[in-house]
């Protein structure tokens, strides 16, 4: 994730969240992991140097939200819980 803050993040789970997008809708990822709506934001960074993260889906289709919050590519899985 490019410009992390200098707390880490909480890894929510080792594997990405599949979601059905929908074209053109607005969908704010979880950037904490603290989240109880995983891999959406509901506000639980609230305090902590964390915010969310919009995704604009470009197309409707299944997509793959990170869960363990160190991709490379957020808010999309890159596959970098195999690292951890």
């Amino acid at each position: 994730m490019a410009d992390k803050p200098s707390e880490q993040p909480h890894i929510a789970q080792k594997l990405p969240i599949p979601v059905d997008v929908e074209a053109g809708k607005s969908y704010w990822w979880c950037t904490c992991g603290q989240s109880k709506a995983q891999p959406f934001c509901d506000g639980s960074h609230a305090g902590s140097s964390f915010s969310p993260m919009e995704y604009v889906a470009p197309a409707s289709r299944k997509v793959f939200f990170c869960a363990c919050k160190h991709t490379e590519k957020a808010p999309l899985c890159d596959g970098a819980h195999n690292k951890l």
